[in-house]
């Protein structure tokens, strides 16, 4: 797609610290096939939903480190004045402190990765959707079952992006009213849609976590029928910019954090954060460095295979 000024509104912006744009939104996209998400040579687009309404928005960089963001919808003005929060301007690196009984290694990532932060969504929902959709499966089965729940229930972005495929999420109300047996031939079993579904019936005092402290979200979070510590954890890092989020009951992280902090190929979640204990309340933050710049584990055995349920 390429922007166009047609009906958007626009601003520059020139972020007073380091940033690699694209490992910073990478927890935006949910696959290559996000149907809300394109990232590509110009840049971002996004699909979304603000307080303000739906919105599109393009964000593209300079070789001066200068961003300019086009936005379209009646939610364009509220995403232009978050767009410094969107891209970590309340995320606070500076707070990583490797060197105080932490790992060499950690310190290493830190400083090869200077740019990279913690985007800050304030969507809530639309983080914890695909977040649901990602419980117990392979991420295959998650990413395909996320953009066949947006072609199915969401609708065209605002803008000239629209017309090229790009999806807004569904809505709150669509979800709740979503029947079990879409969610089905999304290969998204009983559990998962129940659980989505109370939670878009639950919307409005969801959003409502984004004025709270991120510990307290993850912990009100759990409170909903089918939420345990992974999904709150996932949803509180993309919505919420939660430095200290460690998605507990995730298959393979275990082992990557293990694998650089203690040369271990194998661990279990007690393991993980007794590893990761003395960089609290940083530990998102040295999760996001290892996933991003060290080397993973070596693989034992046969790949998961991804399950299929649409047939049954």
């Amino acid at each position: 797609m390429t922007p166009t000024d047609a009906g958007a509104r626009s601003r520059t912006y020139r972020p007073p610290w380091p940033l690699d744009l694209d490992r910073t939104l990478a927890p935006l996209a949910h696959g290559r096939g996000d149907p809300c998400v394109r990232r590509g040579p110009g840049g971002w687009w996004r699909a979304s939903r603000t307080p303000e309404g739906p919105v599109t928005t393009h964000l593209a960089g300079s070789a001066d480190g200068t961003l300019r963001l086009r936005a379209w919808g009646p939610g364009a003005g509220w995403a232009l004045a978050t767009l410094p929060e969107l891209l970590g301007a309340a995320d606070r690196p500076e707070d990583l402190a490797p060197g105080a009984g932490g790992h060499p290694v950690v310190a290493e990532l830190a400083r090869h990765h200077p740019g990279l932060r913690l985007p800050r969504t304030e969507a809530v929902l639309e983080a914890l959707v695909p977040a649901v959709l990602a419980q117990k499966v392979t991420g295959v089965a998650a990413k395909r079952a996320w953009a066949g729940l947006v072609r199915r229930c969401g609708e065209p972005a605002p803008g000239p992006a629209g017309s090229a495929g790009l999806r807004l999420p569904p809505t709150a109300e669509r979800l709740a009213r979503t029947p079990t047996w879409v969610f089905h031939r999304l290969g998204v079993e009983a559990r998962r849609a129940e659980a989505i579904r109370v939670a878009a019936a639950c919307a409005d005092a969801l959003e409502r976590l984004v004025g709270a402290a991120p510990a307290d979200a993850r912990r009100r979070l759990q409170v909903l029928p089918g939420i345990g510590p992974w999904t709150a954890a996932e949803v509180t890092l993309v919505a919420l910019g939660d430095a200290d989020a460690v998605s507990v009951g995730d298959f393979h992280l275990p082992h990557h954090v293990a694998w650089t902090l203690a040369g271990e190929a194998r661990a279990d979640d007690a393991r993980m954060l007794e590893l990761l204990e003395p960089y609290r309340p940083q530990r998102g933050r040295v999760v996001r460095l290892i996933e991003v710049g060290a080397p993973r584990p070596p693989r034992f055995g046969p790949r998961l295979a991804v399950g299929d349920i649409t047939a049954l």
